[in-house]
């Protein structure tokens, strides 16, 4: 027997899944989505969900600074609307020009850097940021975008080089050596280590030797042991990591804080604005350690649900490079895939030094940490992938119509 609407309700669903998933790739080439949606929605949500967590954590620390509850959340809507209508531009820009202008980005990112260590503006000790007003641009965060367009670039001109040479291997890295001495002048050591390990990641993708590989990565220890060891703050932090409750109102204070956040949210949280390490008993509690709060005021859940939603934009930039790479577009292929390492590597840090897993490296959680700049340079990168998955499908379409004919 027929239950009467049922035919209808399930056609509703059926419609609405293919709306939100959008239609496979191996569709009809008229009805096929010519963009990623599950990867637009996921980043809707990480952003609707960083906006929500940056309001409920910065709220102590606005009224403090300005008297004002919401500043810094009034702050993050304005960098969501920039991040937004900067993505609508950028949407349209095709990769050949992003590959063609790669070198005058890597260029224009090592003269700020440079602008920043002279009129830079400090925060902790720290000069990473260029005053415009109200606004304020970390260099650092440009420069992440600017040398994986220009090592995919290079990868698409000189692979073989890279496969089969040592020098070729070395260049890329020299760059990032480069970029990596003008970050340690601020000083930013968690920026050099991202640049570090997806450069290594990129030229592993592009064939390059395994001895190559355990070269540098073992330089790289040894250059990372060394920086540690010359900066008494960097080791101090390495050591409050090791036992953080050895000193609890000093080198581990703001990992003790943010393990009892954790301790607090249990299995469901204590609700959302509920948080008391938020109470500027946490510091940074809404840029570098948001995701404390996260598990205080959302729980295991949410925690759970949060690093799943990072986890699957990573596997879809992934996913959207190897399909470039099929297809012989190299430059959006390996762009793609560096993004991919970059946001997971990310993420992975951010966590990790929350959860008291690694020592602190003062990088944001993609997405969902307060900051400008973070914030914009991570949602171009995920429009990248929008218009390197949307190139990518175009291709197979029209393919598929010549093939049709």
């Amino acid at each position: 027997m027929r239950i009467p609407g049922a035919g209808m309700a399930g056609g509703v669903v059926t419609r609405l899944r293919e709306w939100v998933m959008g239609a496979r790739d191996g569709g009809d080439a008229a009805t096929m989505v010519l963009y990623d949606r599950t990867l637009l929605w996921l980043t809707f949500g990480l952003a609707i969900v960083g906006f929500v967590m940056v309001t409920s954590a910065s709220m102590p620390v606005g009224q403090r600074l300005s008297e004002d509850p919401f500043f810094f959340a009034k702050r993050d809507a304005l960098y969501l609307l920039l991040a937004l209508a900067l993505a609508l531009v950028t949407l349209r820009v095709p990769m050949e020009v992003w590959q063609r202008y790669s070198n005058v980005m890597l260029l224009a990112s090592v003269v700020m850097l440079l602008i920043v260590l002279v009129v830079g503006s400090s925060v902790n000790g720290a000069s990473r940021w260029i005053a415009l007003g109200p606004l304020r641009i970390q260099p650092a965060e440009l420069s992440k975008l600017s040398l994986f367009c220009y090592l995919a670039s290079y990868l698409v001109r000189k692979v073989e080089e890279v496969r089969n040479n040592f020098w070729g291997f070395c260049k890329p890295m020299g760059v990032m050596v480069v970029l990596a001495v003008l970050l340690l002048a601020q000083p930013d050591l968690g920026t050099v280590v991202v640049l570090f390990v997806t450069t290594l990641a990129m030229l592993f993708l592009a064939g390059a030797k395994l001895w190559q590989f355990l070269a540098i990565i073992g330089s790289g220890i040894f250059a990372v042991i060394l920086l540690i060891i010359a900066e008494p703050y960097r080791m101090r932090r390495v050591t409050s990591f090791w036992d953080p409750w050895e000193d609890p109102f000093g080198s581990g204070y703001q990992l003790t804080q943010s393990l009892m956040a954790f301790g607090r949210g249990e299995f469901w949280g204590q609700g959302l604005g509920n948080s008391v390490q938020k109470l500027e008993y946490l510091p940074e509690a809404h840029t570098d350690f948001i995701f404390s709060i996260i598990g205080e005021e959302l729980g295991y859940i949410g925690v759970v649900l949060a690093l799943l939603m990072v986890f699957f934009v990573a596997f879809r930039a992934m996913s959207i490079g190897r399909r470039a790479l099929e297809i012989d577009q190299r430059f959006s292929g390996f762009l793609a895939c560096s993004i991919g390492v970059w946001f997971s590597f990310q993420a992975l840090v951010n966590v990790g030094a929350a959860a008291g897993m690694l020592p602190t490296k003062g990088l944001t959680l993609p997405l969902i940490s307060y900051g400008g700049s973070s914030l914009i340079i991570m949602s171009t990168a995920i429009v990248l992938l929008l218009r390197i998955d949307y190139e990518t499908r175009l291709s197979k379409a029209q393919a598929f119509t010549r093939g049709a004919r």
